[in-house]
């Protein structure tokens, strides 16, 4: 019961997928969980695999399914590396395994826009792939990528089959804020929480891809400002959202006294279609400009210094917000600079 690859978020042109990346870097202990349960024959039917966005959770998840469903009667090598030229490479890139279905948001067949969540339809019908036995009696694997992005619905769709699961399925769900899914999820998976990579494992993955590499200083600056994720790394030596970036310090350096006209225009370049990704690379700027400030300010009165963690706080509930319900991210943008010159 594969899924059609549609168009999905975080598609970048040129770099490869996680479900195309047989290599993974770094998090060798998860690595090796996961091959000592296959090992044992005691693999726990649900993960969570928690951690910053960007780091590889989704590699390590459609790692450890291309181990299971090359070898679904648990013969094979040891750890979760395959032959480069086993077939099962082509059918996860592809999502066409039978026995593999990915729960995330995509853009279906002659849709204009992302949809915003996933919804209880689409966990419906991922869940249909264990209303049968497997097609050679091996494992089903569900990855649900992210956890973050399923509605209320949906989370209790998956929360009853995690409730009991049939034989040999086993569900990887990716989380970028394990705290903010439901208790009871979280209690029916093992826990993997993955650490950001260093400095030097990111610099190893972009360099690694295949497309043209960045100049040393702008891959410098983007690692050090990516806390050690290699999806951040990448938005940033990207020059058009490096620009933006740089413009959004400039304007943040300015905003006691905001240039309103340029604020409009950075306000209008974040809303557009392609500027969910954007966005996020602004909402890093931010939360280290307030960062620094604090750091800076911090003999100013503490009532200051909290009417500036306020705006923050507003800020990034905005932006949660604007993502649930896919509004305008206008007035997110405006109304942060407006709160920014009135904090001082």
């Amino acid at each position: 019961m594969a899924e059609a690859a549609d168009e999905e978020i975080g598609d970048r042109s040129g770099i490869p997928r996680p479900r195309e990346t047989a290599t993974l870097i770094g998090h060798g202990a998860a690595e090796a969980a996961f091959a000592e349960g296959i090992a044992a024959g005691r693999l726990h039917h649900a993960w969570l695999i928690g951690g910053p966005q960007g780091i590889g959770k989704a590699t390590l998840a459609y790692r450890v399914a291309r181990r299971l469903l090359a070898y679904p009667q648990g013969t094979g090598p040891a750890g979760l590396a395959i032959p480069d030229n086993h077939p099962i490479h082509g059918q996860v890139a592809g999502l066409s395994h039978p026995n593999l279905v990915a729960l995330r948001r995509h853009k279906a067949h002659g849709a204009k826009t992302l949809p915003t969540k996933i919804s209880v339809d689409m966990v419906r019908k991922a869940l249909d792939l264990f209303a049968s036995t497997a097609t050679d009696s091996g494992w089903r694997i569900c990855v649900v990528d992210s956890a973050e992005d399923l509605n209320a619905n949906a989370a209790n769709a998956l929360l009853k089959v995690l409730e009991e699961p049939p034989p040999r399925a086993l569900f990887l769900i990716l989380a970028h804020q394990p705290g903010r899914l439901l208790p009871t999820i979280r209690s029916r998976c093992r826990a993997m929480i993955l650490r950001p990579l260093a400095d030097g494992e990111v610099a190893e993955a972009i360099r690694a891809l295949p497309f043209a590499q960045p100049e040393e200083s702008t891959l410098a600056r983007a690692i050090g400002l990516a806390e050690g994720s290699v999806g951040r790394a990448l938005g940033l030596v990207d020059p058009v959202t490096a620009g933006l970036v740089a413009e959004v310090e400039t304007l943040l350096s300015r905003a006691a006294n905001p240039d309103w006209g340029r604020v409009l225009k950075l306000a209008e370049t974040l809303a557009g279609r392609d500027g969910e990704e954007r966005f996020a690379a602004a909402g890093d700027a931010v939360l280290r400009f307030v960062s620094s400030e604090l750091d800076r300010r911090q003999g100013e009165p503490v009532q200051r210094l909290a009417a500036l963690v306020e705006v923050c706080e507003k800020f990034a509930r905005s932006a949660r917000e604007a993502a649930s319900y896919n509004l305008d991210r206008r007035p997110v943008v405006l109304s942060l600079f407006a709160d920014l010159s009135r904090a001082g």
